[in-house]
């Protein structure tokens, strides 16, 4: 299954907010399906509902996902917890934490197209596992400084999780630790996730 590419809005309205996918909100109004009754959701509806919200936010394809479903079962470790760690610490998400880029998306295509660096050396994979020590930095041309500035001018300036430092002056962010759950930038239930595909299998 490829990367979503359809209407924001329609994933935001079924499975809420997904900061990862867009800086825009949906206008108010009910969800028709809501209104007409309130049907009972089943275990398996929750459970997929969780799985799509991990991908959606992180802008995974499903084979995508599922890997590092499997990677963090043979970590040591609580296998959700770690999921979520390999997540948080790839290269789009950091830079999208970090306020460098509006939304993960747009995080993926500031690395697809060479503006990033890690540790002094260029990286295009959005993917790259980000370790404690690395340096994200932009390239030194006006381009990409322009580009990630006007992601920082447009942040809504949060609170930087524990486990990154942002020099905004010097298009700078550092990774100082691995993150800690507390501070995933999802609201979810990684165990739902994780049972969602156990019982795949």
């Amino acid at each position: 299954m490829s990367r979503y590419r359809g209407p924001c809005f329609k994933k935001i309205r079924r499975l809420g907010t997904l900061p990862g996918l867009t800086t825009k909100s949906p206008k108010d109004r009910k969800d028709r399906r809501n209104q007409s009754g309130s049907r009972k959701k089943s275990q398996y509806r929750i459970r997929l509902e969780e799985k799509q919200k991990l991908r959606f936010h992180y802008g995974l394809t499903e084979r995508q996902l599922l890997k590092y479903v499997r990677i963090a079962g043979k970590a040591k470790g609580p296998t959700g917890q770690v999921l979520l760690q390999l997540l948080e610490m790839r290269l789009d998400n950091i830079l999208f934490r970090l306020g460098m880029a509006p939304t993960i998306p747009g995080a993926r295509q500031l690395v697809n197209h060479r503006h990033i660096l890690v540790n002094g050396r260029i990286v295009d994979i959005p993917s790259y596992r980000c370790k404690p020590r690395d340096t994200i930095t932009a390239k030194d041309d006006g381009k990409s400084k322009v580009l990630i500035q006007n992601s920082l001018d447009s942040s809504p300036h949060e609170e930087l999780p524990n486990h990154l430092t942002l020099d905004s002056v010097q298009y700078k962010g550092l990774v100082n630790q691995i993150i800690d759950s507390k501070w995933v930038g999802l609201e979810i239930n990684e165990l739902l996730v994780v049972e969602y595909y156990s019982r795949q299998t």
